[in-house]
């Protein structure tokens, strides 16, 4: 079943404490845990939080972990287990009492973490993100994942991805898993990331899609220079492109994966001006 569903389970409780830490988790909080699996670490994570909703799509491991009960002695957390896919579940819609809305939100303010499948790591993160956004996101994801989400610009893994991230909250890799600490052990290594959602995001919520759009479209040619990129995805004239690059302070020579984030807001601005 776990091979089935993409299910490695984490067995290192070091590594396990490390990621309930990196949660920063306080008696307040509210967590949403992806893929709980048997409750590794949401066991760890009950007694130092208020509330904890973990979804599991495996309806035999959900049944589990409500049979098995979560909270360790003397913890007051309140923890719910939701069988169900954790993409197509309404998160928000989850949060209700006993926590009180942050100001100027229907919703409490909540964090999530989880040990992500492989093959559904990018929707998983693009759904994190959705406004109005977690205070802390903590995610076991695959090595190369975390790499491209955490690259800086100018690195070779930079791209679509990590704008996407990087224009929405803060990204860090923090630490590298291996394959023993799992069971079954995947055939790559695993690294946690945490996203710390910006107070103020280089880019709109309701620019979001079409941004990353843009991006994509963009670095789909990431080997070519920037004005050739452009080209194709507006369909402008080379004048018309130098120009508009010039106004955002980018050469005309440069490439796609040379751009901070924060360019590359400017850029999309311009073009859809």
């Amino acid at each position: 079943m776990g091979r089935r569903l993409g299910q490695h389970f984490l067995s290192d409780p070091a590594i396990l404490d490390r990621i309930a830490d990196a949660l920063e988790p306080s008696p307040e909080d509210l967590v949403i845990e992806v893929g709980p699996g048997r409750g590794s670490l949401t066991r760890r994570l009950a007694p130092r939080v208020r509330r904890l909703i973990a979804i599991e799509i495996d309806v035999r491991l959900a049944d589990e972990l409500r049979g098995a009960g979560n909270r360790e002695p003397g913890a007051e957390a309140i923890v719910e287990v939701i069988q169900g896919d954790a993409l197509e579940i309404d998160w928000h819609g989850l949060m209700t009492e006993p926590l009180l809305p942050a100001p100027g939100s229907r919703f409490p303010p909540y964090k999530v973490t989880g040990n992500v499948p492989y093959y559904i790591t990018s929707p998983l993160i693009d759904k994190a993100l959705k406004p109005p956004r977690p205070d802390i996101i903590v995610f076991l994801v695959q090595r190369e994942v975390a790499d491209r989400v955490a690259a800086p610009p100018g690195d070779k893994t930079y791209g679509a991805l990590s704008v996407g991230v990087q224009s929405v909250a803060r990204a860090e890799l923090l630490f590298t898993v291996r394959p023993g600490s799992f069971k079954p052990p995947p055939t790559v290594d695993s690294a946690v990331i945490r996203l710390s959602p910006l107070r103020d995001p280089l880019i709109d919520d309701a620019e979001v899609a079409a941004f990353r759009r843009f991006v994509t479209a963009v670095f789909a040619q990431r080997r070519k220079q920037l004005t050739r990129s452009l080209r194709s995805v507006t369909g402008w004239d080379r004048d018309d492109v130098e120009a508009v690059l010039g106004e955002v302070g980018v050469e005309v020579t440069a490439r796609p994966e040379t751009l901070p984030p924060e360019t590359f807001v400017r850029l999309f601005r311009r073009v859809n001006r």
